[in-house]
């Protein structure tokens, strides 16, 4: 029984050494098996870890450079939110109170008081940066020209930019009809926000206009100082679009002679334009007639110089003069008085928001819209250029 006993001990030793050593030898392979395993787990698990979930935050992008494909592209939001605005402050014509507010909220009330809602987006956000351009110059500069009081950095007028009150656009635009353009009008901001128009490395003068008969001006033709980015250029997109492209007015002789200053003697009978850009030879219908001769014109395709009664006018003096929309023009007399046609709304240096309009409807962008009109700039952040 003793030998049983022995005999048994022995036989089961190797069955429990056995057991230990299937248990040792399994982790023994498992660590050289996890090292040939590693790439394929890898691989399989870096889409995992770079591609976010469907609902979750994603990372933020690297800011974007606005490109001429491209609209200009705001600060990421986080970013944004952390740079603190300047504050602009407003003379407030009407009640002659003074209005400060950040800059972004400034850019909203002149986008609301200077482009129709209705306006195409891209349209709005090209007219948005060229605002925020124009407070940037005069706030880069310390400039306070043409405010009544020497505290505010603008007026609320288009001597400098059109600008509706904060507490208007809440009584008249937060609700009802107007609800949806003011959204519009603060999307535009926001997808623009920071964003402005320099050359080298200063803000431009970002000038703008209503409509134009087909070309912009050069800024000498119309302010005497050349500006590099301020160049003629073709503005066709407004011209099917435009109400009231063409405006007519018709003036008596004495009108004429009290506002052109020309005395009592008789006026043209005809000072138009041909198809070449010549002057149209005079016909006179009475002998007391004066001649009247276009001398010039302008890159932008309006008068430049005008020779009525003898005297001789630049196209701006005449618009001025007589109040009319334009200083492209053809003048007529008709039924004993003189009718004049004018040709777009505005100046005609800069951007054509009309034009602008038009251009973003055949899909074109803010920055695409913003290049065209102002030769040469490029785009940099507000708070950038303020730190300098």
């Amino acid at each position: 029984m003793k030998e049983l006993n022995n005999l048994r001990r022995i036989l089961k030793r190797p069955r429990r050494y056995a057991r230990a050593r299937r248990g040792a030898h399994p982790l023994r392979r498992l660590v050289p098996a996890a090292w040939l395993a590693a790439p394929l787990l890898a691989a399989l698990l870096l889409p995992l870890a770079v591609v976010p979930q469907r609902g979750g935050q994603q990372p933020p992008a690297p800011p974007a450079v606005p490109q001429a494909t491209a609209a200009p592209a705001p600060p990421a939001p986080a970013a944004a939110a952390e740079a603190p605005q300047p504050e602009v402050t407003v003379y407030l014509s009407r009640s002659g109170q003074i209005e400060t507010l950040p800059l972004e909220e400034y850019v909203s009330g002149v986008l609301a008081a200077e482009m129709p809602a209705e306006f195409e987006l891209e349209a709005l956000k090209a007219q948005a940066v060229a605002a925020r351009t124009f407070i940037a110059r005069r706030l880069v500069a310390g400039d306070h020209s043409g405010v009544p009081v020497p505290e505010a950095d603008v007026s609320d007028t288009v001597s400098h930019q059109a600008y509706v009150s904060q507490a208007v656009l809440e009584r008249d635009w937060a609700s009802g009809s107007k609800r949806a353009g003011l959204a519009k009008i603060r999307r535009a901001v926001l997808e623009t926000r920071g964003t402005i128009m320099t050359y080298q490395g200063q803000p431009i003068t970002a000038s703008f206009f209503a409509s134009s008969g087909g070309y912009t001006e050069n800024s000498e033709e119309y302010w005497n100082a050349a500006v590099p980015y301020l160049r003629s250029v073709a503005s066709p997109w407004e011209l099917q679009i435009t109400p009231n492209l063409a405006v007519s007015y018709t003036f008596s002789n004495s009108e004429l002679r009290s506002k052109l200053g020309l005395g009592t003697k008789d006026l043209p009978a005809v000072a138009s334009l041909g198809a070449s850009g010549k002057a149209l030879p005079v016909s006179s219908q009475s002998s007391t007639s004066l001649p009247a001769e276009v001398l010039s014109l302008t890159a932008g395709h309006r008068i430049k110089q005008i020779s009525i009664g003898g005297k001789v006018f630049t196209g701006r003096e005449v618009r001025e003069k007589l109040g009319l929309r334009s200083s492209q023009f053809t003048w007529k007399r008709q039924a004993g008085k003189v009718q004049i046609t004018t040709y777009g709304n505005g100046h005609g240096v800069g951007m054509s928001q009309w034009g602008a309009n038009g251009m973003a409807k055949q899909g074109k962008t803010a920055t695409q819209i913003l290049k065209h009109y102002y030769s040469g700039v490029t785009f940099t952040g507000i708070s950038t250029l303020l730190k300098k």
